[in-house]
């Protein structure tokens, strides 16, 4: 058997010392926890409403008295999702998406009942997908919305 080099030895002492604080615990920053599901469909729900929001206040505005309980009941919604998010999140009023940054909005169409009408099928076909993302207590809340969200499409004024 050959003797090992004092150039081989070195090399094995670094490479072992190198390998080695590769797999201690302590110096590896840890990986950032991903966002729990139900607290991300929270926050996404939280924007929907808060769109629908917007532009029924623009009816209402525009001399719309018919659409303000239906405005209403979008608030009520709202300020019930509020209450589900966690204290730091509602006090903070952080993103649906950790990365979404503010974009331009494009210009926005001309608010209609139809619009309306639409805006209020396609959120209250949405929600039952959403309930397998949501705990019970959640889900139920969800399928409320979605109920009154589906009500709302049909009882719409023709005209205002």
């Amino acid at each position: 058997m050959r003797p090992l080099s004092r150039r081989a030895v070195l090399a094995g002492g670094a490479a072992t010392a190198a390998l080695s604080g590769c797999s201690a615990g302590g110096s590896e920053p840890a990986a950032p926890k991903a966002p729990d599901p139900e607290h991300v469909l929270l926050r996404e729900l939280i924007v929907d409403k808060q769109r629908t929001i917007g532009l029924y206040s623009v009816l209402v505005a525009a001399g719309g008295e018919k659409l303000a309980p239906f405005l209403a009941r979008h608030e009520e919604h709202l300020a019930a999702l509020r209450e589900r998010l966690p204290r730091d999140d509602a006090q903070t009023g952080s993103s649906p998406t950790p990365s979404a940054a503010p974009s331009p909005t494009p210009a926005p169409r001309k608010v209609s009942l139809t619009r309306l009408r639409d805006l209020e099928r396609r959120a209250a076909a949405l929600r039952p997908r959403q309930l397998g993302q949501a705990s019970p207590a959640l889900g139920q809340l969800i399928a409320s919305i979605g109920a009154c969200e589906a009500l709302h499409a049909l009882a719409l004024p023709r005209s205002l």
